[in-house]
């Protein structure tokens, strides 16, 4: 039951205090995860946030509910994804009391703009974490660039493109290992 509740309480306090959706939570993910509770290594913390991004729903939920079920199974799953979303809920109850009266005050707009800036230095450091761990190799970066350059100049969905890569990553391998065979 003590390792439920600080499945718990670690998605509770990642899910308070990142604002922005499941990209800003990246960096708490990695922190807490990855370096804090070693829960997850990088690289299983980048396959979960890949795959989550290609099934419906919240991504910072589906991130959390494979990092959950990692640690400590169904219930380690259920834990993080009920840490992760009752500070949401809680928080949208309570601003939406409130939004329509404060919305419109300057200080208030100002604040947001800081915090959207904010966000994308914390999704930057993230992002330069996540590099270290993979991309690895020539192949890997070659991988990355399709991917960045495709992603930049065409609409084409997250979810094809995730697929795409996961297609590569195989196909090179297998032309590796019939490489070395030879």
């Amino acid at each position: 039951m003590k390792k439920l509740i600080k499945i718990y309480l670690t998605f509770a306090r990642i899910g308070v205090f990142t604002f922005g959706g499941g990209y800003s939570m990246l960096p708490m993910f990695q922190r807490d995860l990855v370096e804090k509770n070693h829960w997850l290594t990088e690289a299983e913390l980048t396959d979960f946030f890949a795959v989550s991004q290609c099934l419906p729903g919240i991504i910072a939920v589906n991130t959390s509910t494979f990092a959950g079920h990692k640690h400590g199974g169904r219930s380690g799953g259920i834990a993080a994804a009920l840490g992760m979303i009752s500070p949401s809920i809680i928080i949208i109850l309570i601003i939406a009391a409130f939004i329509t009266r404060f919305s419109e005050i300057p200080a208030v707009q100002y604040a947001f703009a800081g915090i959207r800036v904010c966000v994308c230095v914390l999704i930057v450091n993230a992002i330069v974490k996540l590099w270290k761990s993979a991309i690895v190799d020539k192949s890997s970066l070659v991988v990355y660039a399709a991917v960045f350059a495709i992603s930049v100049f065409t609409s084409i969905p997250v979810a094809i493109l995730v697929v795409a890569a996961g297609i590569a990553g195989i196909s090179i391998k297998a032309i590796k290992k019939a490489g070395k065979k030879t």
